[in-house]
């Protein structure tokens, strides 16, 4: 169970991860020693597993934003771990979950533009071991983009 001084540190770093840990210890109330190594056993737990930037898919090409819903016409152990290394070895997949409900896995992918993302859906995922079908979703809007989890 996380302290408040812990749940303060994950909020901050949520928001500011380049933040220093002057500023951090400052504005969770510790001092800085105390801070440090309470970030240290955050990152030592895997409950902080790193750090990133934002980017804005946009301005780096990437116009086009599908969440992509697969049918596995199987799901033994052997098919699941080759579909599931395919996924993480192609790099236009950015997230993928394995879900209850009418399909298998969500996965979100990104494409600078439609042809390219045809390319990754018909010669790519169509093709990983186990997949029978999958259903395509445009972002037409990003209404809410990745935020801070709420501690």
């Amino acid at each position: 169970m996380l302290r408040d001084a812990e749940r303060k540190i994950l909020h901050l770093l949520q928001q500011e991860g380049r933040i220093s840990n002057v500023e951090l210890a400052a504005r969770v109330g510790l001092s800085e020693s105390p801070c440090l190594r309470r970030v240290k056993q955050l990152e030592d737990a895997r409950v902080i597993t790193g750090y990133a930037a934002h980017v804005d898919r946009r301005k780096v090409g990437l116009d086009v934003v599908a969440f992509i819903q697969v049918h596995l016409d199987q799901r033994t152990e052997s098919v699941t771990q080759k579909f599931v290394t395919a996924v993480r070895d192609e790099p236009r997949i950015v997230e993928c979950y394995a879900v209850s409900g009418a399909y298998d896995y969500l996965i979100k992918a990104v494409a600078r533009n439609l042809d390219e993302f045809s390319d990754l859906a018909m010669r790519r995922i169509l093709r990983f071991p186990g997949v029978k079908d999958i259903t395509t979703g445009f972002v037409l809007e990003d209404v809410k983009e990745p935020s801070p989890l709420p501690l």
